[in-house]
């Protein structure tokens, strides 16, 4: 006899106005801060492909361990496993498109009239993205720790980026979309993203948090080289690099009290760079082995858990 199981998960992902009128992400209608590693899921014995579901499903756990809520899937799309597994452990996970076709300029800065352009894409080009990204949300739609989608990340050919996000938002209106993270700022989604390193930052609240949830898309990078367990033997790089672990979370613990000042003012997620090291960045909080982790697990989960206190936002 065949048998056959599954599982069942209901949640809600939304927006609502704080007492100061600047929207935050909400979880079953209460405000979560979400915070998370940039998790780009590479490995040195297969790249991409996890090489087991026992190591794919180790990532999660000690990032659970750590103190964190949310994973920001970057750059590629797992096994279905993974966000299963997500799902049971309760992992809210945001997931991006993978990114391509390069050659528009980029400006990081919300709200600033520079020199951002949308890239020309081919209709080649355009087409090909249009396909994979309708196919990845109807893959993984079912999959109710996924609860925000990412079209576009920084300005790696981002393209008619207004038609693209009212699109996603169309299809998929149970879960919030962040447009472009950290990349060319459009009036558009439900989400401001701000990229800056390595120190924690975020677009103002009082210009931008009346119709969106502002949030701090990528910070941090603090790198560690540990000798041993490194991809390559030099030119290794963090945005900050660091000899010790000590103070390595020295540094750590200044940019989670400054994000309980920022959440206090409106900063709804955060996303530190990242789950592990990857090749030459050295910059994760395990190296690319998994052999290693760079701080206390204890210590990490203290200074995180403070993140999630109720009390911050009225």
């Amino acid at each position: 006899m065949t048998r056959i199981g599954s599982y069942f998960a209901m949640r809600k992902i939304s927006l609502g106005a704080d007492a100061n009128g600047i929207q935050r992400m909400l979880l079953n209608n209460k405000f979560v801060f979400q915070y998370g590693p940039l998790d780009q899921g590479w490995w040195p014995d297969g790249l991409y492909t996890p090489p087991t579901y026992e190591a794919m499903s180790f990532d999660i756990d000690k990032l659970k361990e750590m103190g964190f809520n949310m994973i920001r899937k970057h750059i590629k799309v797992e096994p279905a496993r993974y966000y299963a597994y997500c799902d049971k452990t309760g992992m809210l996970l945001w997931q991006d498109m993978p990114s391509g076709d390069l050659g528009n300029h980029w400006e990081n800065r919300p709200g600033v009239l520079d020199g951002a352009t949308d890239q020309q894409r081919t209709p080649e080009s355009e087409g090909y993205y249009r396909k994979e990204w309708n196919a990845i949300m109807n893959s993984l739609y079912n999959y109710p720790c996924i609860v925000v989608w990412t079209p576009f990340n920084e300005a790696w050919g981002q393209f008619k980026t207004v038609e693209i996000t009212e699109w996603t938002m169309k299809k998929d209106p149970s879960r919030l979309v962040n447009s472009a993270s950290g990349g060319n700022f459009y009036d558009t989604g439900n989400i401001v993203d701000l990229h800056n390193y390595p120190h924690p930052a975020m677009p103002r609240p009082e210009i931008f948090g009346k119709t969106k949830a502002v949030v701090l898309g990528e910070f941090g990078g603090l790198g560690w080289p540990v000798d041993g367990h490194t991809w390559q033997a030099n030119k290794n790089w963090g945005y900050q690099n660091f000899k010790n672990g000590d103070d390595l979370f020295k540094r750590y613990s200044t940019f989670t009290d400054r994000l309980q000042e920022l959440i206090k003012v409106g900063l709804s997620a955060a996303v530190y760079t990242q789950t592990t090291d990857v090749e030459g960045e050295v910059n994760g909080f395990m190296t690319y082995d998994r052999k290693v982790i760079k701080m206390p697990v204890e210590l990490l989960q203290k200074a995180n858990s403070k993140l999630y206190d109720p009390a911050l936002v009225k």
